[in-house]
């Protein structure tokens, strides 16, 4: 549940200053991403989804 907590923080944080320090940016990007196709969009997600869990296997491997 610490892990759960620590990286749902971690997500906030990330997602917090991409809104607060570019938010023309996020504006941009999102407007990129609905000119995607669906399924683009899909593999993008699946993607960030592969590298997440090898990010976090990579930290539990090293310790944390």
């Amino acid at each position: 549940m610490q892990t759960a907590l620590l990286a749902l923080g971690l997500v906030l944080i990330v997602e917090g200053l991409a809104y607060a320090l570019a938010p023309s940016l996020v504006v941009q990007v999102l407007e990129m991403l609905r000119a995607l196709p669906e399924t683009t969009r899909r593999n993008i997600g699946l993607g960030a989804l592969a590298i997440g869990l090898l990010l976090v296997w990579i930290a539990k491997t090293l310790g944390a």
